[in-house]
C-alpha cells in the first residue's frame, strides 16, 4: 500500500549556508589580522613618536585610514586618521618629511563582493526552503486520500479460534467463512455466492476484535484492519478516496480480509441530525456501500465489521448482499467464563488449589476483557507480593476491585459516619437476604470503594435472562433498606442513600412504562427514535398524553411507597439482629456470605 512518507528537509542548503558565513568571517578577520600584538593608540601619540623619533626606521604602513608602525621597542601600534583627509594635510611638513611612508593598496572588490551578494543569496536559500517544503506537502497531500489500513499477513498470525474461549455459536458461523477462504470453488460449484460481509454485534469487551483475528489466522489470508473513525477527515472525499484506495489494496491481495472496527463511525442513518448529502460521513458511507455491491465475480474479498451499536447503522448497509451474516457475540455463561479463565491463566503460575470456577461463578454479566483484566490484577497483586504463584485469594481481591472498584483505606470516617455507614449497609442485606426473589448477600464490607462509603454485594446463584415482577419488587426493598435502617436508627436521613433512591426510582419506572408490569395494562409507554443523534433526551418521543403522564407518575410512586412500607416493617422486626450485625460488621470492617448467612440460623 502506498502511504505519505515525510522527508525531512535536506541538510544541504543549511551546510552551503553555513559555509558562506564562515567564509565571510574568515575573509573579513583575515584582512584585518596582522602579524603579532597591536596596540592601538591615539593619533596625538603617533605625532609624539615622530616628535620623539621612536618610530623604528621612521617607516609607516598607510592602509586606508589605518597607520600601523612599529616603535624602536619592537611595539606594534596602531592608528586612525579621518578618511577624507590626506596624512599631509594632518601632519605638519616637518613630521611628514621624517616618516618613510608606505602604501598598502586594499584588495577589498571579493570583500564587497561577497558583502553585496550576501542577502541575495540569503533570499535565494528562502526560497529554495520553500520550493522544498512544497514540494513535501504536495507529497503529503497526493497520499492524504490513500488508506490508512493496516495490513497484517495471515499466515504468520498466531490467533486461532483455541484462543477465543466461549462464543461457541459465533465461531461456527465463522469456520464457514475461514473455509470458503481456503476451499472457494467447492462452494461455487454448488452455486453459491461468496458472502461479501459478516457483522459482529455485542458489548464492548465480548471479543469482536479477537475472532475477527481468528478468521485471519485460522484462513491464513491477508487481515486489513482499520477503525471507522480513521475514514472520516475534516475535508470531504478524503474518508470516500480511503474506502476505494483501501478494497483496490485488498482486491490485488484476495483472498483477504477487511475488518472494519466501530463501523457505527461512519455507517449511521443517512439524512438524519445534523449535516446534508455532502456531509463527509455520508459521503464515507456511500463509498462502502458501493464498493460492498461492486465486487468482481471471483475476488475473494470478505467484510468483517464489528459494532456494539447496531441500532444506528443504516439499513442500506445490513441488507443482504452486503453485510449477508449477522453474528451476535454475547456475554459469556458461566462455563464460556471459565473457559476464558482458563485461556489468559495459561502463561501464568497457578497454585494447584486455585479453582477458577469459583471466580467464574461470581462474575456474571462480565466480558471477556473484565475477565482478561482480572487474571492481570491478580497477577500484578501477586508480584507485588513476591509470591511465586497465583493464589486463589489474589484472584477473589482481583475480582473485587475488578467489579466494585479498588479499596480506597486512607479515606478516614468519623466513628458517627462508620456507624451510620454500617447500619445502612446491614439494612441493605438483611431486607434483602428476607425477601424471596433477591440475589444471595455474597459480602458486606464498610471499607469505601470509589465513591460509595461502603457495599452489599449481592450475586445470583446462576445467570439470569427472565426476571419477574416480583424479583423486581423484592429488589425495590432491598434499595430502600439504607434509608429505612438510617429512618429507624438515627431518627434522619443522610446523603448516603441518595444513589439508591436513584436506582430505585429508575426501575420502578421502567416496570411501568417499559414491562407492562402495573394496572395500566400491557402497553409500554414512550418510544426511541433513532432519526436523531442528538443527545440521548432528544432521542426519545413522548407518545402519550399529559393524563396518562400523570398515571404513570402515579403508579411509580405507588410502587415505590409499597416497597418503603415491606422494607419497614422488616426492619422495625429485625431490629436486635441489625444491630448484633453492625456491631460485629464495625469491629471487622467485612463479613462473607457464610458468616452473614449464620446470623439467620
Amino acid at each position: 500500500m502506498a502511504r505519505a512518507i515525510k522527508r525531512p528537509p535536506s541538510k544541504t542548503s543549511f551546510v552551503w549556508f553555513l559555509i558562506l558565513v564562515l567564509f565571510v568571517s574568515g575573509y573579513y578577520y583575515n584582512n584585518n589580522e596582522t602579524n603579532g600584538d597591536v596596540k592601538d593608540v591615539s593619533f596625538s601619540e603617533f605625532r609624539k613618536d615622530i616628535t620623539q623619533d621612536n618610530i623604528l626606521d621612521s617607516k609607516v604602513t598607510l592602509s586606508g585610514s589605518t597607520i600601523i608602525y612599529e616603535t624602536s621597542k619592537n611595539v606594534n601600534k596602531k592608528t586612525l586618521k579621518e578618511p577624507q583627509a590626506a596624512l599631509s594635510q594632518i601632519l605638519s611638513d616637518t613630521e611628514y618629511q621624517e616618516l618613510d611612508i608606505q602604501i598598502k593598496q586594499e584588495d577589498t572588490f571579493w570583500l564587497e563582493f561577497i558583502i553585496s551578494a550576501f542577502p541575495a543569496v540569503l533570499i535565494l536559500f528562502f526560497f529554495l526552503f520553500m520550493m522544498r517544503s512544497a514540494q513535501s506537502s504536495n507529497s503529503q497531500a497526493l497520499n492524504f486520500g490513500k488508506t490508512k489500513a493496516r495490513l497484517s499477513n495471515g499466515t504468520t498470525s498466531k490467533t486461532k479460534f483455541a484462543d477465543v474461549a466461549g462464543a461457541k455459536e459465533a465461531k461456527e458461523e465463522l469456520k464457514e467463512v475461514v473455509d470458503f477462504l481456503k476451499s472457494p470453488k467447492k462452494y461455487l460449484k454448488m452455486g453459491a455466492k461468496i458472502p461479501k460481509g459478516v457483522i459482529l454485534v455485542g458489548p464492548p469487551g465480548t471479543g469482536k476484535t479477537l475472532l475477527a483475528r481468528a478468521v485471519s489466522g485460522e484462513a491464513g489470508v491477508p487481515f486489513f484492519s482499520i477503525s471507522g473513525s480513521e475514514f472520516v477527515e475534516m475535508f470531504v472525499g478524503v474518508g470516500a478516496s480511503r474506502v476505494r484506495d483501501l478494497f483496490k489494496n485488498a482486491k490485488k491481495t484476495s483472498p483477504c480480509i477487511i475488518f472494519i472496527d466501530e463501523i457505527d463511525a461512519v455507517g449511521r442513518q443517512r439524512g438524519t441530525g445534523l449535516g446534508g448529502g455532502h456531509d463527509e460521513r455520508e459521503q464515507t458511507l456511500n463509498q462502502i456501500l458501493t464498493e460492498m455491491d461492486g465486487f468482481e465475480t471471483g475476488a475473494n474479498v470478505i467484510v468483517i465489521a464489528a459494532t456494539n451499536r447496531p441500532d444506528v447503522l443504516d439499513p442500506a448497509l445490513l441488507r443482504p448482499g452486503r453485510f449477508d451474516r449477522r453474528v451476535v457475540v454475547d456475554r459469556p455463561d458461566i462455563k464460556d467464563r471459565q473457559a476464558i479463565l482458563e485461556v489468559h491463566a495459561r502463561k501464568k503460575p497457578l497454585k494447584k488449589n486455585v479453582d477458577l470456577s469459583a471466580i467464574a461463578k461470581r462474575s456474571p454479566g462480565f466480558t471477556g476483557a473484565d475477565l482478561e483484566n482480572i487474571m492481570n490484577e491478580a497477577a500484578i497483586m501477586s508480584a507485588s507480593k513476591n509470591l511465586k504463584k497465583i493464589g486463589q485469594p489474589e484472584l477473589e481481591n482481583a475480582l473485587e476491585k475488578v467489579a466494585l472498584g479498588p479499596e480506597k483505606k486512607s479515606r478516614v470516617l468519623s466513628d458517627e459516619e462508620r456507624n451510620i455507614t454500617a447500619h445502612h449497609e446491614v439494612g441493605h442485606a438483611v431486607v434483602g437476604h428476607l425477601m424471596p426473589d433477591c440475589d444471595p448477600v455474597h459480602k458486606l464490607s464498610i471499607i469505601s470503594r470509589g465513591q460509595a462509603l461502603g457495599i452489599t454485594w449481592y450475586l445470583p446463584e446462576e445467570d439470569r435472562h427472565l426476571y419477574s415482577k416480583s424479583k423486581f419488587e423484592s429488589e425495590l426493598c432491598a434499595m430502600l433498606g439504607g434509608y429505612v435502617t438510617e429512618e429507624i436508627f438515627f431518627g434522619q436521613v443522610t446523603t448516603g442513600p441518595s444513589n439508591d433512591l436513584e436506582r430505585t426510582t429508575a426501575m420502578a419506572r421502567r416496570m411501568v412504562i417499559e414491562f407492562g408490569m402495573s394496572d395500566l395494562g400491557p402497553v409500554t409507554y414512550g418510544e426511541k427514535n433513532h432519526e436523531v443523534f442528538i443527545g440521548r433526551d432528544i432521542g426519545h418521543s413522548k407518545n402519550y398524553s399529559e393524563k396518562t403522564a400523570y398515571e404513570i407518575d402515579l403508579r411509580v410512586s405507588n410502587l415505590i411507597h409499597e416497597a418503603y412500607k415491606k422494607t419497614f416493617k422488616i426492619v422495625k422486626e429485625n431490629k436486635a439482629l441489625i444491630t448484633k450485625i453492625s456491631l460485629d460488621l464495625l469491629e471487622k470492617e467485612n463479613i462473607g456470605r457464610d458468616e452473614f448467612e449464620s446470623y439467620f440460623k
